[in-house]
């Protein structure tokens, strides 16, 4: 069984988060070993940090993040410059990854600054969700979704319409 990975930087809080997150996790059981793997966020000491700053905390996320990555496992990077892909599209791309014998996909969604060009480099995709912003929390439960969405196609089910 394929196991799906969202390595993520910081926490949730909203319960209301927690709970569809759990609900997909749970819809996801049957398809893939799914984990959501938290991650803490940097602190920066200044209400208004300058450059150098916002680039130590991503150094110091992407390598925390790339520690949680396996050597064979399949990354996708979520980044604001990622393709946007369809849901049909998603799927396959879940499905060929499976094929060509990765056993793991990693998802990655960075912290409030971003990802670290290592993560990015590292990716064998770079996905966005959309042109739009969205906080992180709701882009968890987006993309868990998504992923249900996507074995649900794969599988022809009843759930993608």
């Amino acid at each position: 069984m394929i196991r799906i990975n969202i390595i993520c930087i910081g926490k949730i809080k909203e319960k209301y988060f927690t709970e569809a997150i759990a609900e997909y996790a749970k819809r996801l059981s049957s398809f893939c070993k799914f984990t959501v793997v938290e991650l803490a966020e940097e602190k920066i000491k200044s209400n208004t940090p300058n450059a150098s700053q916002i680039d130590e905390v991503i150094t110091a996320e992407g390598k925390r993040i790339m520690q949680k990555i396996g050597q064979s496992d399949f990354v996708t990077a979520m980044c604001i410059e990622g393709k946007m892909l369809s849901s049909e599209e998603l799927s396959r791309t879940i499905d060929n990854a499976s094929v060509s014998g990765k056993s793991t996909i990693d998802f990655i969604i960075g912290g409030s600054y971003g990802l670290s060009n290592e993560v990015k480099q590292r990716a064998d995709l770079r996905l966005s969700m959309s042109r739009m912003t969205f906080p992180h929390q709701m882009a968890r439960v987006i993309l868990s979704e998504q992923i249900y969405r996507a074995f649900e196609i794969s599988t022809n089910g009843k759930y993608h319409k």
